[in-house]
């Protein structure tokens, strides 16, 4: 196809090789040729970005895939953005598989909604559309105020269990915890498998800390002194006594497994799996209970620290991720950890959102709980 007169161009943001694979295998299926840019930092971090072909009037893709180097990583994307809607470029068109800080989608204590923060960003840089894929909440979706395909990564995965796992019929769809367990009853119920619940292994821990939001409410006994006496002299009215009922503490229940996985196959799915210590444990339960391979299916493989050193000594058999992520070095240090492309679904997309059609397609057989 002649990128001259498609309407449309795809630039890569990233700066990193390592980076761009994603963005190659996209242009390859769609037969375009990558975009002409330059994304380099500067000797003191700054980020630049040159592009070197005219965008006026076309639809521009930009692919952004997350490294370690997450911030650096957003700012390339903000710069390029931004550089392009300079450059008087129609639409511009994030397609991010990962979506970063997706876990800060809550608040918690003084914190901040950081997802929020970036959604807002990357609409102040320029751009007018996102694609990406399994959103770790789907509610993320109302930050943004314009439209988000939420790509799902299930289709795939499913896919490859039924052509990659022998004897796959007699395996069992694990939850690794009770918050895990709608995705995982998506997948059993497609697969027409088993479900099971790991329940009291480790949460986010969100500790009551000593900050004022804790102090117990001033309790005064109207009986007595019967106002606040004010620096002026004058007395504010009473009010009532205030007793408020008080929450009692969680106790983390034992680590119990709510299904038979004896003699099965057992396969974990989560969307992403970054610090890999509840997925050990959990595997370890697991082989306790009976289970004689241990799978695990997310999307996207974050794999921080020592996760591959950690899943290669651990009872966990696979660990299936998609290519959302680059994990490349990670795969060279541990064997087990496998990929799935899914560069079609975001090549298709893309086409057809540029020719106008329907991304129904994309969806079909999705309900809204998946």
């Amino acid at each position: 196809m002649n990128v001259a007169k498609s309407g449309y161009r795809v630039f890569s943001a990233n700066s990193s090789a390592a980076c761009t694979e994603l963005a190659k295998k996209i242009t390859e299926r769609l037969g375009v040729e990558l975009g002409k840019s330059v994304v380099f930092q500067e000797s003191n971090r700054e980020t630049r970005v040159d592009v070197k072909e005219s965008v006026r009037g076309q639809t521009i893709f930009i692919i952004q895939t997350i490294p370690r180097d997450v911030n650096t990583a957003i700012m390339e994307l903000l710069v390029m953005a931004y550089a392009l809607k300079t450059s008087c470029a129609k639409n511009i068109i994030g397609v991010i598989p990962y979506f970063p800080y997706s876990k800060q989608c809550k608040m918690r204590k003084r914190g901040s909604i950081v997802c929020k923060l970036l959604a807002s960003m990357l609409a102040k840089a320029g751009l007018t559309h996102i694609i990406t894929m399994d959103l770790h909440q789907k509610e993320i979706q109302g930050f943004f105020s314009f439209p988000v395909d939420n790509l799902r990564a299930s289709p795939f995965l499913i896919q490859y269990i039924q052509e990659e796992i022998p004897d796959y019929r007699n395996a069992i769809i694990v939850a690794k915890s009770p918050a895990a367990a709608k995705r995982a009853q998506s997948y059993a119920e497609r697969l027409r498998l088993g479900l099971a619940v790991i329940h009291g292994e480790a949460q986010c821990s969100e500790s009551d800390m000593a900050d004022g939001r804790h102090s117990p409410p001033c309790v005064r006994n109207t009986t007595g002194h019967t106002g606040l006496e004010l620096p002026s002299g004058k007395q504010q009215a009473p009010f009532p006594g205030i007793e408020l009922p008080i929450m009692m503490a969680k106790e983390k229940p034992p680590i119990t497994v709510v299904g038979d996985v004896g003699g099965r196959i057992a396969i974990i799915v989560d969307d992403i799996i970054d610090d890999v210590g509840d997925f050990v444990a959990a595997a370890e339960i697991l082989k306790e209970r009976g289970a004689y391979k241990i799978y695990i299916m997310a999307t996207h493989g974050l794999l921080s620290a020592d996760a591959p050193r950690l899943i290669e000594e651990s009872a966990i058999d696979e660990v299936v991720v998609t290519n959302t992520v680059p994990h490349e070095v990670q795969k060279l240090q541990c064997p087990k950890i496998k990929t799935v492309d899914v560069s079609m679904i975001l090549a298709e997309a893309i086409r057809r959102i540029h020719n106008g059609e329907s991304m129904a397609y994309l969806f079909r057989n999705i309900t809204v709980d998946d």
